[in-house]
């Protein structure tokens, strides 16, 4: 686990540098969104940490601003990651390549590769580690049984989803077609792959990594502990639009030889995808046999101080404004504008 101290901006690049913030509720005043719930609120307190750190903060909240980028700007903080249409978590990342401009977290490429489950997943079983069988439909290719894995219970979600978004279960082929067929044909999102696993029994082991001075660290694990092991988590219970408050909680890992165990398999992750600044890698883990098997990898994820990252950093003493702080100190020294020193 981590062991060493939070970065810091210095004064002098907190007064140089003008940051742009980029998020779809950056300015977001209310409680809950009546679609987004808890993301607005997540938003909300991004900007008032930036706004904290005396930042030169520009703020929007769509990518028309990179489309024609204003002069004055040396940094973007890209938070607009579901953007209401296919692929959307790659546009600003690209949009800052277009007009030279620094941004946080990974590139294009890496971005798509991790918010593609399918292509995580290979390159997951490729560094050798455990991940349970499964079949990608693409949109527009046919719909056939053939690698689909056997199961009594099938997981079916956006390839592509965050926040569970869209995710549903079947327990025959029929109902794998229809799931498929409504995700692909969802005009909320313009229709979307498919991906389709067996469901594990257990809870999500969640591995929050920050980057300092170049190398990842693991923040302290922590572990979605469900009342029912066979339930399945949705969009709604992530983003606080229904009650969850009896089916799972948000604890501590404490288990060290499962915390070193799933560190490595952590760390052969991680090489995949450098640099990324941040980023969430999730495990299913049934305690009762003791299997770990690798989920996905969000990269540029939520940073909430109410969710995983927010209470690792709590954990790790630190606080909310020292782990944004040191997210964007990293990232600005990779990027040579500011001093690694």
């Amino acid at each position: 686990m981590i062991q060493t101290s939070p970065l810091g901006i210095p004064a002098e690049a907190k007064a140089r540098l003008r940051i742009l913030f980029v998020a779809k509720n950056a300015l977001w005043d209310g409680d809950l969104h009546p679609e987004d719930g808890n993301h607005a609120r997540y938003h909300r307190e991004m900007r008032e940490v930036l706004e904290g750190l005396g930042l030169d903060l520009t703020i929007s909240q769509t990518h028309d601003v990179i489309f024609d980028p204003p002069a004055d700007i040396d940094f973007v903080f890209p938070l607009l990651n579901r953007a209401g249409f296919f692929n959307s978590e790659m546009l600003l990342p690209i949009l800052c390549e277009r007009a030279g401009i620094p941004y946080l977290g990974a590139n294009p490429i890496l971005r798509g590769l991790a918010d593609d489950k399918h292509l995580a997943k290979r390159s997951a079983r490729d560094c050798g580690v455990p991940t349970a069988p499964w079949k990608v439909f693409r949109k527009g290719a046919p719909i056939t049984p053939e690698g689909l894995p056997e199961a009594k219970r099938y997981v079916v979600k956006p390839n592509n989803s965050s926040a569970s978004w869209g995710v549903e279960d079947a327990y025959d082929w029929n109902g794998v077609v229809a799931a498929v067929e409504r995700i692909h044909t969802d005009p909320a999102n313009g229709g979307q792959d498919a991906i389709v696993e067996p469901f594990l029994n257990g809870s999500d082991v969640e591995v929050p990594v920050v980057t300092i001075n170049g190398e990842p660290h693991i923040l302290p694990m922590l572990i979605f502990r469900q009342a029912d092991p066979t339930h399945l988590r949705s969009y709604y219970e992530k983003r606080d639009l229904v009650d969850r408050t009896q089916k799972y909680s948000l604890d501590p890992l404490e288990d060290p030889q499962l915390i070193e165990r799933i560190s490595e398999l952590t760390r052969r992750c991680w090489e995949e995808y450098r640099p990324f600044d941040y980023g969430r890698f999730e495990f299913r883990m049934n305690e009762e046999i003791g299997e770990v098997q690798f989920l996905e990898v969000n990269l540029n994820c939520n940073l909430w101080s109410e969710k995983v990252f927010g209470r690792a950093a709590q954990m790790a003493g630190w606080s909310q404004s020292e782990l944004i702080e040191t997210i964007l100190a990293e990232s600005l020294a990779r990027h040579g504008l500011i001093d690694r020193a």
